[in-house]
C-alpha cells in the first residue's frame, strides 16, 4: 500500500511539473515575440472582421479576423482599432458576398464608426477577410482617410480566407500607402483560426527576423 501511495504521489508531482513547465514555456514564447517586435516602438492592429454567417464556419459570434487580431495583440502587446460598420449586420452569406461584389465593382466606400490617431504608432498591422480579391470596401474608406498618416511606418498586412490567400491585398496596400514600408503579408484559413494560434505566433517571429 505504501508503494502504491508513493507511485500516485510521484505521478501527481510529474503532472504538476509538466503543467507548470508548459505554462512557463508559453509565457517565454509570448515574451520572445514581444521582444522581437521591439517594445520601444508602438504597434496597432487595424482590422475589419465580419461576425454572423461566414463561409466554412457557419454563424459565428466573433469574426475570424478578430480572433487573429486578438492573437497579435496578445503576442506583441499591440493596441487595436476595429473598422466597424453595421451595414452587413444580420446578412446571410450569399446576399453579403453579392453586396460586396457590387461595392467593389462600383468602388463604393462605406462609412465606418469612430476613428484612431495613427501618429503615435510605428507599426500598423492591417487585417481583414478577402472579399472579391481584396479587402472589403469599408477598409478602403479607412485607407483613403489615413493615406498620408502611413508615411514612414511599417505596415504589415494579413488576411483570413477560404482559398484566396493574400489575393491582391498586399499590392493594394502598397498602392494605397506608397510612403510606407509594407512588409510581406500573412494569410490563414478562416476555419483554422480557432485552433491554429501557433501559426500566427510563428509568423510574428518571422516578421521580427
Amino acid at each position: 500500500m505504501k508503494t502504491l501511495n508513493y507511485i500516485i504521489v510521484l505521478a501527481l508531482c510529474m503532472l504538476v511539473s509538466t503543467a507548470c513547465n508548459g505554462s512557463k514555456k508559453q509565457e517565454i514564447n509570448n515574451q520572445e515575440t514581444k521582444e522581437i517586435m521591439n517594445s520601444d516602438k508602438k504597434a496597432i492592429v487595424v482590422f475589419f472582421s465580419h461576425a454572423g454567417d461566414n463561409y466554412a464556419v457557419g454563424n459565428i459570434e466573433v469574426g475570424n479576423t478578430k480572433i487573429v487580431a486578438d492573437y497579435i495583440s496578445e503576442l506583441t502587446g499591440a493596441e487595436q482599432f476595429e473598422i466597424a460598420t453595421h451595414k452587413y449586420d444580420g446578412m446571410a452569406y450569399n446576399p453579403l458576398i453579392k453586396l460586396a461584389q457590387e461595392e467593389a465593382e462600383k468602388g463604393e466606400l462605406p462609412e465606418y464608426e469612430g476613428d484612431v490617431d495613427l501618429s503615435q504608432y510605428d507599426t500598423v498591422f492591417i487585417g481583414g477577410p478577402v472579399w472579391w480579391g481584396t479587402y472589403p470596401q469599408v477598409m478602403f474608406t479607412f485607407f483613403k482617410k489615413h493615406r498620408d498618416d502611413m508615411k514612414g511606418k511599417t505596415v504589415i498586412p494579413f488576411t483570413t480566407h477560404e482559398g484566396s490567400g493574400l489575393a491582391n491585398c498586399v499590392d493594394d496596400v502598397k498602392k494605397t500607402f506608397p510612403g510606407a514600408n509594407v512588409m510581406k503579408g500573412f494569410s490563414i484559413y478562416g476555419h483554422e483560426v480557432r485552433t491554429e494560434r501557433a501559426k500566427v505566433e510563428k509568423w510574428l517571429k518571422g516578421v521580427g527576423n
